[in-house]
């Protein structure tokens, strides 16, 4: 495999002409989003980088409004809602898909903002596109009014069409430290084109830089607010991250592993030879993995959506994050699997490799690390009575 090289963004790269589609139902704009990634599919993995045309059908869609507090223009919308969507939109193009839930997941966290920092950053209405770094690479100096911000973020996807970043960072406070979110405009950080990995090509996860931006209070928050959950009206921020933030990185996977399933499916159908008993089995079983996977997705959206009825506290989010590490793990099996044996006649051909590719990239993240999940699982569930093993409450999938 011959990895192309990796965009190479300027500093002040304009993003699309912004579209004025109302604020429609996510899942009915969703099939003309899918569409338009899947035409762009081919050329986003050659170019390390989506095609302006289909970042503008992402965000007609809505996945960056789908969280924004509704009296700021935002929809409203659900995690059930998001990885049906998400998913949906990976069986076109997985890099795709992964944008898109970056959208929608940091237009959530910027939620956690002071309210004049809302205003400041969707003042002029909801059509912003926001993406970011949870891992605190950078610090921040106080000063009047707010913080001087330097530092490097990897793997930012979706950099090239932000209109800001959320970034998050180390600052000195009341004699400790202290991790905080940041949020800087465009013009405030470059970029450089550092993203090369094999799979998940066109999310353009490429290296954001600050040197010395200043942030006013209104634009930062403690991460601890979004680990944790707020006290808000709005539903999405009382939810724990770890409940929610796995599932927009497993939910492009599902949407890959649907795709690879069908083109495998369509082979056999178009060569009856190949259907041999081993390849049916191996298809009934990797398709049973990918159900289950989507299973245990659909629970844990569920689960997370119990926030707009009642508290969503740590063993749900201990749980929900188990369930979409393992869930990534089924679905790694099930593709490899089936990319295995479809042998070096079918290996070549994008419809089985790149499915392969990305979901083998996707499964290296961070927070789909089963390990790291399971050992927070086992400890809530060993230390805190109460903690769910099973289905301890009623969260019943979104589709009932």
């Amino acid at each position: 495999m011959t990895a192309t090289a990796p965009h190479r963004p300027t500093a002040a790269e304009p993003s699309p002409p912004r579209r004025t589609a109302p604020a429609t139902d996510l899942l009915n704009a969703v099939p003309a989003a899918q569409s338009v990634a899947g035409h762009g599919a081919d050329a986003a993995d050659r170019d390390g980088r989506l095609a302006p045309e289909t970042v503008a059908a992402l965000t007609d869609a809505g996945f960056h409004r789908l969280f924004v507090p509704p009296e700021r223009g935002g929809t409203g919308g659900g995690f059930a809602t998001l990885v049906t969507a998400v998913a949906a939109v990976g069986e076109g193009c997985a890099s795709a898909a992964w944008v898109a839930a970056v959208f929608a997941n940091f237009g959530r966290l910027a939620g956690f903002l002071p309210p004049e920092g809302r205003r400041r950053i969707w003042g002029d209405g909801p059509h912003v596109r926001l993406v970011g770094a949870v891992a605190p690479t950078g610090r921040a100096r106080p000063g009047p009014g707010g913080w001087l911000l330097s530092g490097s973020w990897q793997y930012v996807s979706g950099a090239a069409f932000s209109h800001w970043a959320l970034l998050a960072g180390r600052t000195a406070e009341d004699g400790g430290e202290e991790v905080r979110f940041f949020a800087i405009p465009r013009y405030a950080y470059d970029i450089t084109g550092t993203w090369s990995a094999p799979g998940m090509r066109g999310t353009g996860s490429d290296t954001v830089r600050v040197d010395e931006a200043f942030v006013a209070r209104e634009l930062s928050f403690p991460r601890r607010l979004a680990a944790d959950g707020a006290v808000s009206a709005h539903p999405w921020l009382t939810v724990p991250s770890a409940a929610v933030t796995p599932l927009c990185f497993v939910a492009p996977a599902l949407g890959a592993a649907a795709a690879a399933l069908a083109a495998w499916a369509q082979r056999l159908r178009d060569a009856p030879a190949r259907s041999t008993d081993a390849a049916r089995v191996a298809l009934a079983r990797s398709m049973g993995e990918v159900d289950a996977a989507r299973l245990l997705v659909d629970r844990a959206a569920a689960t997370a959506d119990l926030g707009r009825v009642g508290r969503v506290g740590r063993p749900d989010a201990v749980r929900n994050a188990r369930d979409a590490a393992l869930a990534m793990e089924l679905i790694s099996t099930a593709v490899c699997r089936l990319y295995r044996l479809v042998g070096t006649s079918g290996q070549s051909e994008p419809r089985f490799q790149r499915p392969w590719r990305d979901i083998t990239t996707a499964a290296g993240h961070a927070l789909l690390d089963f390990e790291a999940a399971g050992r927070s699982y086992t400890e809530q569930l060993t230390t805190s009575p109460g903690a769910p093993y099973g289905a301890r409450r009623d969260a019943r999938s979104h589709r009932e």
